[in-house]
């Protein structure tokens, strides 16, 4: 298999875009699935299965409760009797004042508008610090997963590759184990995708293809069950 076939079947064989598969189209811009998206990878920022994850957002979505003013309508208790019906239960508490909290800095400085958030940004780690600056508890993790996906829709999102990223790249052969700079890193993984004719626009489903390897495969050495076992050239760090 060539090298743009090996791309192609990582994303077929494990998936792309975490936001896709909750329904969520951030291509259009529009504050409300923008804030989906993030509200999504809070409950993704957690050391949580994806199950639960995707469960819980799925209560969340049938309440009608995935906006700043729907969250702060709410209130607290109801917050957390979604979240424990998600099976959301280890984190409930701090998870339902994380989301409070969230929502009433977004509305208080940014009109409720994640785009203005990042129109306000003066750079890339700017918008980063913003977005951590929203309520505490929302770390690196969440803010990474949040803008892989908003890579190519906001200027401005171009978070550095995760871990995770990088161990199933580099067991993939794709990126030289050498690598240790992680802006370089971003930089050859984007020249890797345009080498072989892919549209920048889905770069972020290659991003999050390797997240998905690496979370459910390489970390685990779950090797002989690995869809891209074939393929592998078990590179190790």
């Amino acid at each position: 298999m060539d090298n743009k076939g090996i791309l192609k079947a990582l994303i077929e064989r494990v998936g792309g875009r975490f936001s896709a598969a909750l329904g969520i189209n951030l291509s259009s811009r529009n504050p409300r699935e923008i804030f989906k998206w993030f509200f999504a990878s809070v409950l993704f920022g957690t050391r949580i299965s994806e199950v639960i994850v995707i469960k819980t957002y799925k209560e969340f979505e049938k309440e009608g409760i995935l906006s700043p003013a729907g969250i702060l309508n709410a209130g607290w208790d109801d917050l957390v009797e979604i979240l424990d019906r998600g099976g959301y239960v280890r984190y409930d508490f701090k998870t339902a004042t994380k989301f409070l909290d969230m929502s009433t800095a977004l509305i208080d400085r940014y009109s409720g508008d994640l785009n203005v958030l990042h129109s306000t940004a003066s750079e890339p780690r700017d918008l980063e610090d913003r977005l951590k600056a929203l309520a505490k508890g929302i770390g690196d993790v969440t803010v990474n997963i949040f803008l892989r996906e908003m890579r190519g829709t906001w200027e401005k999102a171009e978070p550095f590759p995760s871990e995770l990223v990088v161990t199933a790249a580099k067991h993939m052969g794709i990126l030289p184990s050498y690598s240790k700079d992680r802006g370089k890193v971003l930089a050859f993984l984007k020249k890797k995708w345009t080498d072989e004719r892919m549209k920048m626009k889905d770069f972020p489903d290659f991003e999050a293809a390797l997240v998905r390897l690496g979370k459910d495969y390489c970390r685990k050495g779950l090797c002989d069950r690995c869809p891209m076992k074939c393929e592998c050239r078990g590179i190790k760090e």
